[in-house]
């Protein structure tokens, strides 16, 4: 436990404010799309990361991200469409394309007003066999699309 507080300013300082502030009678609600299915979204998240043509891959970026999203594993960062497509190029290639591997969703993605989390499995490319896991925590803006994106990497999950 911590007793430090996390200061989400900085972070909110790079949103518009129309997108952080309170609407009452339910306006804050994101607007309705197949991104608004959390399961659909995770899905298509993994996916992403699965992408062997590096143009659809890139296009995919794009439609799920904000032009300035971020994501953040570890001590690692990616902020913007650029750095997305070098990290998750980068990931691609080391475990799916080298590796051998492919992702997947769990099938228990929950969304929560602007969030939506879910876990994720790496398993061997042509089996079932979990080898590494952890948990997708993403913030969406108003249209549903990536502001934020935490990823967590589970230890023992290739054990559960």
């Amino acid at each position: 436990m911590t007793s430090r507080v996390i200061d989400l300013r900085p972070w909110l300082a790079d949103v518009p404010r129309s997108e952080t502030a309170f609407r009452p009678n339910g306006a804050n609600q994101l607007q309705v799309s197949a991104m608004n299915d959390p399961q659909c979204l995770a899905d298509r998240y993994v996916e992403v990361w699965n992408e062997t043509d590096p143009d659809r891959r890139r296009r995919a970026i794009a439609e799920l991200w904000r032009p300035d999203g971020r994501h953040y594993v570890d001590t690692r960062e990616a902020c913007g469409y650029d750095a997305l497509e070098k990290r998750i190029t980068g990931s691609h290639e080391k475990n799916v394309r080298d590796g051998g591997h492919r992702f997947r969703a769990g099938p228990n993605a929950r969304a929560l007003r602007d969030v939506v989390a879910f876990q994720w499995e790496m398993v061997l490319a042509d089996g079932e066999r979990v080898v590494a896991g952890g948990l997708v925590f993403l913030m969406l803006d108003r249209e549903g699309r990536i502001l934020v994106d935490y990823l967590f990497v589970l230890p023992n999950a290739a054990a559960a």
